[in-house]
């Protein structure tokens, strides 16, 4: 990972986690825009990054629930 996409996505995860404690998603537009006013390429790595964590969050939320699931099938059983 080069160095702009490392701080893209420690920027990511920083705004990811002040999210999850306010609620207020729209952390992420702002963050972008402030960005995007010095460095297209800095905004555009950060909304990747968290476009990717947040995809990779809801594929883990998806497989813990089926692991959930198998488990209270097998203990049923």
């Amino acid at each position: 990972m080069s160095s702009a996409a490392e701080l893209a996505d420690e920027l990511a995860q920083e705004t990811l986690d002040l999210v999850a404690v306010t609620g207020d998603s729209d952390l992420i537009r702002q963050v972008s825009e402030k960005l995007a006013t010095s460095s297209t390429v800095a905004q555009e790595a950060f909304m990747s990054a968290v476009r990717l964590r947040m995809a990779i969050a809801r594929a883990k939320e998806f497989l813990d629930e089926k692991r959930i699931a198998a488990n209270s099938a097998q203990k049923s059983e």
